[in-house]
């Protein structure tokens, strides 16, 4: 054995036999306070009294094991965690499912001791003391005469004494009467003083008389004869003999009580359980075969299951006849109950007789159960016990004791209602007997496993939480908060969903005013708008945010806040308005990318990692103080379509959060320089111009690939293909997307996705096709092969489509466009 094990189990048994002996005293106290009444005033001997309180403490034992090894072995763990032994332990490399190990095997042991305890030690005890409690109960209690009264409790003698010298035990004015002959008060003795001794064995009295008078009357009378005889003799000292029974304790030769179900071993049980459903069972049979031959049960075969014939109704009358009168027909119903009314009488009696053995079965079974259970509660409180101990780090009587205490008496609660419903029948011996041990076992399960992971037993933070949501909860069942939502795109539909998903109250809507677009400059709804329209909450579409009919109609919302998603920047005058302030969502994760199009940038510039974050609205733009943030990867092969309904969910759930943590003021603002990391330089977001749109294709195949991504699906990128000289009589019909007459100004085509080719090589701007496949357009270091594209005026499709149409692609060649470089260093960062 290692000296760790040896020093683990010296720390966890000797704490182990000292608490059992602790908590059996305290239990064998409880014992003696039951049954003080049995023992005071019978003159027991002193060894009397401590063999009695022997057997007691082996009946605590079932219960004192299971609470010791719960108690030593949190006391073994927190005092290791508490001088830091445990932790020196784990440093070196030792888990503490090993720590736990020979604490189990020795537990393992504990619980098959408990199961012999409770399977021979138990039922002996209990035998012996109901043996001891009946030959208790048989002894009378100490002769103690009273001064100035009569005196009964010598048997055959009542006794009168006026006063007792204290000191010397002398009585005096005694007054004894003889009622040994049962003929009344014939014989008297009254004496000035005496004093009373008992035999050592108490089984005689000796009363020493002094100066008294003994009188004796002859009640004896003859049919002619009616004289009577008074003897009267004086004494100046008399010696009294008085014989005793039954003053003096006699234990019997053996134990009468053998025969109870708490006295039986298992294997009697077993064979006393194995007898009584026997008797049940043939109790049954004659019970069926008695009820089925009552004379009054005309049609025995209504009771015979295997009787294939029809039976006919006990209430018809023979042969399926009419009744023929109704008297007849009352006579029979009259009839009929009575017979109904004795079957009735009969199963009751029935079941009264039945009833003791059942009863008794069902205590048995418990009996037998009980012997395993109380074995495996020793495991299972060890498994509590023991993790509480390791999380607390804290040994000794405090709050790992109180909180092990706080377990036993949920398991001795929920043992002790099983038992009693088990007992009565009102469910199987197994489930009243081990439903603690189903409690239990998940408890400890889950309290080992917290231990070995070394984690904390409570989550205070999250506790917090729960309660701060719960509270927020019961404020908005009474007092939901008014919330007015300002936002324009795609984007804000996402929260402001979410928002209502979860039952926050929408006061208003702010989003901007229709607006003419497309060839025939029809009005154009946002998309915040059309939502708003659909859940009919009210809307406003203010042209200027400091138009005083704008104000009015706001302030008279009455919100308590103001959540932003992709709308204008606010004055001062709207964002102070609110009570609990205004918050707005930005779809990058900020100081990064302030500005108008956060989630273009982040692609074009071929960012890995982009995110959503919820601030404060202060006077500049998007600088105020950082209430949360969100984290989303960008996958190489992302647009900012695909992106931006990524950002649009987690955005969702963001504002929500934010929103319960305003409510529940429990937010904590960040300046957002704390989330610059040192020389870290700032990227802006600014609005996307037609410059930036246009491809140069003399920049490196990466930067062409991320601008066309950052700009899909829109506004999207677009180049522009003028045909090269001399190629003019190349190019053919087009089946509709170009004519065969040379154009003297470029073809526009936009560029919704491509692949990059490394392995392509060509001057930048050249075309490179099969006429079939592929269309790739030369970059500085490779090419771009387009993959979904579309002409001006022409509908979107494949390369494979726009090729069929498209013929001789390679006398085309693609413009030049503007250097992204200098588009963004020249472009103001505009809000959104």
């Amino acid at each position: 054995m290692k000296k760790l094990d040896q020093f683990i189990l010296k720390s966890f048994v000797g704490p182990f036999f000292a608490i059992l002996g602790i908590v059996t005293f305290i239990l064998v106290m409880q014992f003696l306070w039951l049954y003080i009444d049995e023992l005071v005033g019978k003159g027991l001997e002193f060894k009397v009294i401590l063999e009695f309180l022997m057997w007691g403490s082996f009946q605590t034992l079932p219960l004192a094991i299971p609470l010791a090894t719960l108690l030593s072995s949190m006391m073994t763990l927190g005092d290791m965690g508490e001088k830091f032994e445990l932790t020196a332990i784990k440093a070196s490399g030792i888990s503490l499912s090993r720590v736990l190990l020979p604490m189990t095997l020795v537990s393992v042991l504990i619980a098959i001791g408990a199961f012999f305890v409770g399977d021979r030690l138990v039922p002996y005890s209990i035998n012996q003391i109901y043996t001891m409690r009946d030959d208790i109960g048989r002894t009378k209690s100490e002769i103690k005469i009273p001064t100035g009264t009569f005196y009964d409790g010598i048997e055959g003698y009542i006794l009168r004494i006026e006063r007792r010298d204290k000191h010397t035990g002398m009585m005096y004015n005694i007054q004894v009467y003889d009622h040994t002959a049962d003929k009344g008060n014939t014989r008297i003795t009254v004496a000035d003083s005496g004093i009373i001794k008992m035999s050592k064995a108490k089984d005689y009295l000796t009363f020493q008389l002094f100066n008294g008078i003994n009188y004796q009357e002859n009640n004896t009378r003859k049919y002619r004869d009616t004289t009577l005889a008074l003897q009267r003799i004086q004494f100046s000292s008399q010696e009294m003999v008085i014989p005793l029974e039954n003053y003096a304790y006699h234990q019997s030769d053996s134990a009468r009580y053998g025969e109870q179900v708490r006295s039986m071993e298992l294997k009697d049980l077993i064979h006393g359980h194995d007898s009584l459903t026997n008797l049940v069972n043939t109790g049954t049979l004659r019970h069926v075969s008695e009820f089925k031959n009552q004379s009054f049960i005309t049609y025995r075969t209504q009771l015979d299951t295997a009787w294939r014939e029809k039976a006919t109704s006990i209430l018809e009358p023979p042969s399926n006849e009419r009744w023929k009168s109704l008297n007849e027909e009352k006579r029979g119903l009259e009839s009929a109950a009575s017979n109904a009314r004795q079957l009735e009488s009969i199963a009751r009696g029935q079941t009264m007789e039945s009833y003791d053995y059942t009863h008794m079965i069902y205590r048995t079974d418990v009996e037998i159960w009980k012997k395993f259970a109380q074995a495996l509660a020793c495991l299972l409180l060890f498994f509590i016990g023991a993790p509480v101990g390791a999380l607390l780090k804290k040994g000794g009587l405090g709050a790992p004791a109180i909180i092990s205490l706080l377990f036993f008496v949920l398991y001795w609660v929920i043992d002790i209602t099983g038992e009693r419903l088990a007992s009565n029948g009102a469910t199987t011996a197994f489930i009243g007997k081990f439903i603690s041990a189903f409690v239990l076992a998940p408890i400890g399960a889950f309290l080992t496993v917290k231990a070995i992971q070394d984690s904390s037993l409570f989550n205070m933070d999250g506790l917090k939480s729960w309660l701060r949501k719960f509270k927020s909860q019961i404020i908005r069942m009474f007092k939901k908060t008014r919330i007015v939502y300002m936002g324009t795109p795609e984007f804000s539909v996402g929260p402001l969903d979410a928002l209502i998903g979860h039952g926050y109250k929408i006061v208003g809507v702010v989003t901007a005013p229709d607006k003419p677009s497309g060839r025939g400059l029809k009005m154009n709804e946002s998309a915040v708008k059309k939502y708003a329209v659909e859940h009919q909450l009210p809307l406003l579409q203010p042209e200027k945010l400091k138009d005083e009919a704008f104000l009015k109609d706001l302030a008279a919302l009455k919100a308590d806040l103001f959540v932003v998603v992709g709308f204008r920047m606010l004055p001062e005058v709207v964002w102070t308005m609110p009570k609990l302030g205004t918050f707005n969502l930005h779809a990058a994760l900020l100081p990064q990318y302030r500005g108008a199009a956060p989630i273009n940038w982040a692609v074009i510039n071929g960012e890995n990692i982009t995110g959503v974050t919820t601030f404060m609205i202060d006077k500049q733009i998007d600088t105020g103080g950082i209430i949360l943030r969100q984290e989303c990867h960008i996958e190489p092969t992302d647009t900012a379509g695909t992106v931006h309904d990524k950002l649009m969910e987690l955005g969702s759930e963001l504002v929500i959060e934010t929103v319960e943590g305003i409510i529940q003021k429990n937010v904590e603002l960040r300046v957002q320089r704390s989330f610059i990391q040192g020389s870290e330089l700032l990227k802006p977001a600014p609005k996307l111009t037609r410059e930036l749109q246009h491809i140069d294709w003399a920049d490196s195949t990466r930067h062409i690939y991320n601008l066309i991504r950052g700009l899909s699906p829109f506004p999207c990128a677009f180049t522009e293909l003028v045909q090269m000289p001399g190629q003019a009589g190349h190019d053919a019909t087009d089946r509709g997307v170009m004519a065969d007459s040379d154009r003297p100004s470029p073809l526009q085509l936009k560029i919704f996705f491509g692949e990059m080719r490394m392995d392509l090589h060509a001057a930048p701007g050249t075309v490179l096709s099969d006429g079939k496949t592929y269309f790739a357009i030369a970059t500085e270091d490779g090419a771009i092969a387009v993959t979904d594209l579309q002409l001006a005026g022409k509908k979107r499709m494949d390369v494979r489509s726009f090729l069929l149409g498209f013929r001789n692609p390679c006398s085309y060649r693609a413009t030049i466009g503007t250097s992204k470089a200098e588009i963004a260093k020249a472009a103001p960062n505009e809000d959104e």
